[in-house]
C-alpha cells in the first residue's frame, strides 16, 4: 500500500529560506525558495533582520504547501543555519536586535580576552562543550547583545527576554509563543551546552555571562516540538523534527554508522564524521559535537567548519560582477587547463578549522597581467577543495582517514568541482541522487517521530548514488598545488605578521 503522507521541511539558511515537501520515499514533490538581504554594518560583522527570516519562511511554506493536499502533510521538520543568534521579547516575540550570523566576527576581542585572562579556560570550555572559544559560536553573541542593547541584560535577568538559534525563534513564532525549545544538535553549537551531560551547563553560562533563564528547552532531534497555528497554513501541523543544518545533512546522507562522513557545500563547507556513542576529542582543533540524539541516546561527531565556500561564488557574482549566475562557474573553471599559480584564500570573515583565526582576511595571490575572470572563478572553486583538504588532513592527524566521502549542497551540482575535490582529497567523492540533504534530514527526523519510518535502517533504504568521482591527478602535481595553497594561507594568518 502506498504511503500518501507528506513531510514539510523548513530549511532556513544563511542566504535564503526554503520549504520542501517530501513524500515517504524521500522524494521532493514541491519546492519554494526565497533569498533575503545580508547586512554588514562593520568590517567582519554579519547580520540578518529576524523579520526577514520569519517572513520568507512563511512565504515559502505557503507556496510549497499550495502544491500538495495539505490534509496529507503529517509533520514539519526544521533545519537552520546554526550558531546564528536571536534574542527576543517574550511578550511581543520581537527581536531586540538583528540576528547575529554565525559568520560574524565582532566578538573576536572578547574571545581573545577570555583566553588571555585564563589560559586554562579554553580547555575547560572544550571539555564541556566540545567547542573552542571563538566568535563563531552563539554564547559571545548573546553576551554582546545583552551588553550593547540598552536595558537588555537587566530584562534578560528578569526573565523578559528569550534566546534561541534560528530554529527556536521560528518555532516560537510558528507556535504562537507556546514552545520555546531547541534540539540537542543546535544546543551543542552555542558554547553553553554540556555535550556529555546533555544539559545546559551552569559553568559555561557563568563564563559567557548568559542568564540560564533565557535558554530554550532541549529535546531529542525527533520529538514533539509543538503545533503550528492553524491560521498560518490553513490547519494545525505538528513540528516533529529539528536539527542544525550540518547535522541534518549528515542525517539526510544516512551517516548512521561510526566512520560515515559527509561534506556539505553551501554558504560554507562543513565536514561531519560519525563517531558513534563516543565523544572523541580532536587534538588538531576540530570540533566535538552532537551528531543527533534519538530516544535520549546521543550519537557524537567530529566536525570541521569552513566559513566560505559557496559564499565565494556569491561574492564573484554579487560583489565583483564577474559572473551572472553560479552555474557559469563550472564552464569557466573547465575552460582552463591550469590556474597558473593563482590562489584565493576566502578568509572574508576569518578562517575556520583547523586554523581558527578570526582576524585573518581574504586575499588573492599569483596575479599577473594575464589574469582574468576565468582564473578568479577557478581559484574560488579550488579554494573550496583546498580548505576541505585541510580538514581531512587534521582528521588524518587524529587517526581518521576516510576511504570515501558523501557530498551534498548546491555546489556539488558542479561536476568539475566534484572531480577536483576527489583529486585533491585523493579519495572517491560520492554524490547522492538527492543533493539537498539538509532539508531531507529534517524531513526524515520528523518522519521518524510521525511513524512514517520504522527506524534508521528504513531511512537508509532511500539513499541512492547519482555519481562517483575518482582521483585522476598525478601525486606530484597534487602535492605542488597543495604546497602553493599552504603558503597562501600562511600569508593571511594574523600570527604570521
Amino acid at each position: 500500500m502506498t504511503d500518501t503522507r507528506y513531510i514539510l521541511a523548513i530549511d532556513q539558511g544563511t542566504t535564503s529560506s526554503r520549504a520542501i515537501v517530501f513524500d515517504a520515499n524521500g522524494r521532493s514533490v514541491a519546492v519554494a525558495q526565497q533569498e533575503f538581504p545580508q547586512h554588514f554594518p562593520n568590517s567582519g560583522w554579519v547580520e540578518h533582520d529576524p523579520e526577514d527570516l520569519w517572513e520568507t519562511v512563511v512565504t515559502v511554506c505557503r507556496e510549497a504547501l499550495s502544491r500538495v493536499d495539505i490534509a496529507n502533510v503529517a509533520a514539519i521538520g526544521i533545519t537552520n543555519q546554526r550558531e546564528t543568534t536571536v534574542v527576543w521579547d517574550r511578550k511581543t516575540g520581537k527581536a531586540v536586535y538583528n540576528a547575529i550570523v554565525w559568520q560574524d566576527r565582532r566578538t573576536a576581542a572578547l574571545c581573545h580576552d577570555l583566553k588571555r585572562r585564563d589560559p586554562e579556560l579554553e580547555t575547560d570550555v572544550n571539555n564541556r562543550s566540545g567547542l573552542l572559544i571563538d566568535p563563531y559560536f552563539s554564547a559571545t553573541k548573546v553576551a554582546w547583545i545583552l551588553d550593547h542593547v540598552t536595558g537588555a541584560r537587566a530584562r534578560a535577568e528578569q526573565g523578559d527576554l528569550a534566546f534561541g538559534t534560528v530554529d527556536s525563534f521560528l518555532l516560537w513564532r510558528l507556535t504562537g509563543g507556546r514552545s520555546h525549545a531547541t534540539d540537542a544538535t543546535n544546543a551543542a553549537r552555542t558554547n553553553l551546552f554540556n555535550i556529555r551531560d546533555n544539559a545546559w551547563d551552569d559553568r559555561l553560562c557563568e563564563i559567557f555571562r548568559v542568564p540560564k533563564g533565557m535558554l530554550p528547552e532541549v529535546k531529542d532531534c525527533a520529538a514533539d516540538f509543538g503545533m503550528v497555528d492553524a491560521e498560518l497554513f490553513g490547519r494545525e501541523i505538528p513540528v516533529l523534527g529539528m536539527a542544525g543544518d550540518q547535522q541534518a545533512a549528515a542525517f539526510g546522507q544516512c551517516c548512521f554508522e561510526p566512520g560515515d562522513i559527509k561534506s556539505t557545500y553551501g554558504t560554507g563547507c562543513f565536514v561531519i564524521l560519525n563517531t558513534g556513542d563516543e565523544a572523541v576529542t580532536s587534538q588538531h582543533r576540530l570540533l566535538t559535537t552532537v551528531g543527533y540524539r534519538l530516544n535520549g541516546e546521543t550519537s557524537y561527531a567530529i566536525e570541521g567548519a569552513i566559513f566560505v565556500a559557496g559564499a565565494a561564488v556569491q561574492w564573484l557574482r554579487d560583489g565583483l560582477g564577474i559572473i551572472k549566475s553560479a552555474a557559469e562557474s563550472e564552464g569557466l573553471a573547465k575552460s582552463l587547463d591550469d590556474n597558473h599559480g593563482v590562489y584565493l584564500v576566502p578568509a572574508f570573515t576569518g578562517l575556520g578549522a583547523p586554523y581558527w583565526d578570526p582576524d585573518a582576511r581574504g586575499a588573492i595571490f599569483g596575479l599577473t597581467r594575464d589574469t582574468g575572470p576565468r582564473e578568479f572563478v577557478r581559484a574560488a572553486l579550488e579554494s573550496v577543495c583546498y580548505q576541505t583538504f585541510d580538514l581531512f588532513e587534521a582528521m588524518a592527524a587524529d587517526g581518521v582517514s576516510p576511504k570515501a566521502v558523501r557530498v551534498d549542497g548546491g555546489m556539488v551540482a558542479n561536476d568539475w568541482l566534484c572531480q577536483y575535490l576527489s583529486d585533491i582529497l585523493d579519495i572517491p567523492v560520492q554524490r547522492p541522487v538527492v543533493t539537498e540533504t539538509t532539508a531531507l534530514g529534517a524531513a526524515y527526523l520528523a518522519g521518524l517521530q510521525a511513524g512514517i519510518y520504522r527506524d534508521l535502517g528504513h531511512i537508509a533504504e532511500n539513499w541512492h548514488m547519482d555519481a562517483e568521482f575518482k582521483p585522476e591527478l598525478e601525486g606530484g602535481r597534487r602535492n605542488h598545488l597543495l604546497t602553493g595553497w599552504k603558503n597562501a594561507v600562511k600569508r593571511v594568518m594574523t600570527d604570521q605578521g
